[in-house]
């Protein structure tokens, strides 16, 4: 039993968990809008220059991985994304660190390359990142779905 408590605390240290930072990862935005916006569906630029480089990255979280309407994607991302993978803070926060590596874990194929060559060098940078995308993003799909009744469901039952 000791060894198992001893094992789970230093393998709760091995994944770093960051107090994520919205201000922060708008700051870090700075270094994205050369090649990224974040523009909503009435084209208003929440953030960003309009860049056109990388994809629209409003409504990113919950998103599948390469399928940003009218964006020429490389074929690595395209490949992940019908595996049906979508971005979560885990996958973003791992990609934008080193985004071929990404792909060729993910996908299992050291020839996996990716049209982005930027990397974010620390981890809470992502982190923050992810933050401030998020937050100018709706909610993920996935997550309305779960909430509501599907239709022609009953209700639940008032609990007393």
């Amino acid at each position: 039993m000791k060894l198992t408590l001893t094992a789970l605390a230093f393998a709760s240290l091995a994944v770093p968990a960051f107090a994520q930072d919205i201000e922060a990862g708008k700051k870090v935005f700075n270094q994205c809008q050369t090649c990224h916006v974040v523009a909503n569906e009435a084209g208003e630029v929440l953030a960003g220059k309009n860049a056109k480089t990388g994809p629209n990255l409003y409504g990113l979280p919950g998103r599948v991985i390469g399928t940003y309407p009218e964006f020429k994607y490389g074929e690595s991302i395209v490949a992940l994304g019908a595996t049906g993978a979508v971005w979560d803070e885990a996958s973003f926060v791992e990609y934008v660190q080193d985004p071929a590596k990404f792909l060729k874990t993910k996908l299992g194929d050291d020839g996996a390359k990716s049209k982005m060559a930027f990397k974010l060098k620390k981890p809470e940078d992502a982190a923050n990142l992810w933050a401030f995308i998020a937050s100018l993003s709706p909610a993920p799909a996935a997550a309305d779905a779960a909430a509501a009744p599907a239709e022609g469901a009953a209700e639940p039952a008032p609990s007393n």
